[in-house]
């Protein structure tokens, strides 16, 4: 057996000092004879810097595990209260570090939210990393471990061996120079961590603690402010989903502030005119045959109806694939000034961590620093972006908003994992006729109740891992009972079909001039959208759960798939999965049925 220590110099010693170096009980004749090792003297080591030394690390000589005495009853209640005190003083908010009292190291680099290392099961949770002196141990690798012996006599009992022996200065340099190539990373709370690494976040219910973000409060004072620093909010807006990530309340608000400040300005007074910079992000996300300029078109008129009645700029951007990065940053940078304040807003997995992380690739910036995930709300409390804006200039991330008209801010984690787009859409297009039903999952229906045409077109745009049903209206209802949480998921479960509430109707009257392209689309926030081509009128119902927003308006892709889906289950991964559980229960419940018939027989013959 091989003992290898480490070989450090006397000064590398010093944190070593503390360490216990002797057995923590004394050995006793019996126990001696017992283990059949001599006993030693119990004196302390001198450490030279001369001769090197062997120091061991053992533990107590004896076969019996002896367990850590518990505290006494007062000090257990001592910490108890310490522990209680501590949990009360966090702080719970999502204000982060936007205020410029606030330090950099007390928020989280990633979420934005209040760091602390005393409660695991609060927001903000972080360990502390190893320190400097740890560090570099790992680093070293094993090149200054040397053999201490060969022997074979080393007991079970010897643990670890330690070489104490002189070593030149040139280990102080490489040790520096080790440290120089690796560069500090920003510590993050446990939260990111895992979002990072695993992209999932371990205990969920843990950010419940935490206080809905009031935008009015924090942002929206500092907008609604006659004087200060020029404002530019960066309303970012999911492309794959624009009316349900498009921040209504937000958009109304800073319009009537630019309003009201743009008019008392024109009067001679102070005003501060904040400018909304509109940026669709995720545009990979739609099909590449979509025009730009009738995308454009599109999007003025859905901001205008959505509350932005004055933009100031409109981006289109994929950070993914770097479009429109560059233009959006000069853009900004232009409007916001040397001393500028702009606040990056949107709904919760719009892409506004992923903009802000392209964005200061784009300038050289400090990158890679926000939390990115598929997960709504990744982002916690206001983030203060440092490196990306000239001069005094400031950049702040925001907390998503929620949208609670979105299907997905109620579904679970692997469910939103199915209604997530990541790739570019593409059409399922229907031929069907009036008395005909077309279901996404278990999220969304469309009945064809009435039509002044024989048949129309109905092209789904939804994330592929949507499973997809069109039969008759009549047996719909059998879907439900039947289907829902198995072959139509989401949900996943049928307990979950429950949980998510009840169904309601809305009913929509629609009309279109052209078979060769779709007129209108109707959206549901959250899941995808029907688009409805038909050279007449037809009488539609939509059908989803209770507080969904479901909208009417024109059609953002004209076009549908050349091949035509069957009526039935569409091919997919869930479908074929629900299918053989469903076969394997109908075999088995067929071999019971079998089983229980021969017996009755063998007992009808006795």
């Amino acid at each position: 057996m091989i003992i290898r220590a480490r070989n450090l110099s006397p000064s590398k010693l010093k944190p070593l000092s503390s360490l216990s170096l002797f057995f923590t009980e004394p050995f006793t004749s019996t126990t001696a004879a017992k283990t059949s090792i001599p006993l030693l003297p119990m004196t302390k080591p001198q450490i030279s810097n001369k001769t090197p030394h062997l120091l061991f690390f053992t533990n107590h000589f004896t076969f019996q595990s002896t367990a850590t005495p518990s505290p006494p009853k007062k000090y257990q209640k001592h910490q108890q209260k310490q522990e209680s005190s501590s949990s009360k003083s966090l702080t719970l908010n999502r204000d982060g570090n936007y205020d410029d009292a606030t330090p950099h190291n007390v928020v989280c680099p990633g979420c934005g939210v209040h760091m602390q290392g005393s409660d695991p099961k609060h927001p903000g949770f972080f360990i502390k990393p190893p320190t400097k002196t740890k560090d570099l141990m790992l680093k070293t690798g094993s090149r200054y471990l040397v053999p201490v012996s060969t022997e074979p006599e080393f007991t079970v009992f010897l643990k670890k061996g330690v070489l104490l022996e002189e070593k030149g200065e040139s280990t102080d340099i490489e040790e520096e120079n080790l440290d120089k190539e690796m560069p500090e990373k920003p510590v993050v709370c446990a939260r990111c961590h895992s979002l990072r690494h695993y992209g999932k976040v371990r205990d969920p219910t843990v950010e419940n603690l935490l206080p809905e973000f009031d935008f009015d409060h924090t942002v929206g004072r500092r907008l609604g402010a006659v004087s200060g620093a020029r404002s530019v909010v960066l309303m970012v807006v999911d492309a794959s989903d624009f009316d349900g990530s498009f921040p209504r309340k937000v958009a109304k608000l800073v319009s009537d502030v630019t309003e009201e400040n743009y008019t008392a300005w024109k009067q001679g007074k102070s005003g501060n005119v904040p400018r909304i910079v509109l940026v669709v992000t995720k545009i990979d996300l739609l099909p590449s045959s979509l025009s730009p300029t009738r995308y454009e078109h599109w999007v003025r008129q859905r901001a205008r109806e959505g509350g932005a009645s004055k933009i100031a700029k409109l981006h289109f951007v994929s950070p993914v694939r770097d479009w429109g990065v560059k233009s959006l940053v000069e853009d900004v940078v232009e409007m916001a000034g040397p001393r500028g304040t702009v606040w990056a807003v949107g709904a919760q997995n719009a892409g506004k961590s992923t903009l802000i992380n392209a964005v200061g690739k784009c300038v050289g910036g400090k990158i890679g620093f926000l939390t990115e995930a598929p997960v709504p709300g990744t982002t916690l409390g206001i983030v203060r972006v440092e490196g990306v804006l000239p001069g005094q200039a400031k950049l702040f991330d925001t907390p998503g908003l929620l949208q609670p008209h979105q299907m997905t801010t109620r579904l679970t984690r692997e469910e939103q994992k199915l209604v997530y787009v990541s790739k570019e859409l593409k059409p399922r297009t229907y031929r069907i006729k009036a008395g005909h039903t077309v279901h996404i999952a278990g999220l969304m229906r469309l009945d064809i109740e009435e039509s002044s045409v024989e048949s129309l077109y109905v092209t789904v745009w939804a994330s592929p891992y949507l499973p997809l049903h069109m039969g008759r209206t009549e047996n719909a209802h059998r879907m439900l009972e039947d289907h829902f949480g198995r072959q139509l998921q989401p949900p996943i479960g049928e307990e979950r079909v429950e949980e998510l509430g009840s169904w309601v109707r809305k009913e929509f009257h629609v009309s279109g001039h052209s078979w060769d392209s779709s007129s209108v689309d109707l959206a549901a926030a959250g899941i995808g959208w029907f688009a409805i081509g038909l050279n007449g009128e037809a009488v539609l119902g939509v059908w989803t759960y209770d507080g969904v927003d479901v909208v009417l308006r024109n059609a953002l892709i004209p076009h549908r798939a050349q091949l035509f889906e069957e009526a039935g289950f569409t091919v997919s991964k869930i479908v074929s999965k629900a299918d053989q559980a469903l076969n394997k229960s109908q075999k088995q419940n067929e071999k019971k049925k079998k089983q229980s018939d021969q017996k009755t027989a063998i007992t009808a013959e006795f």
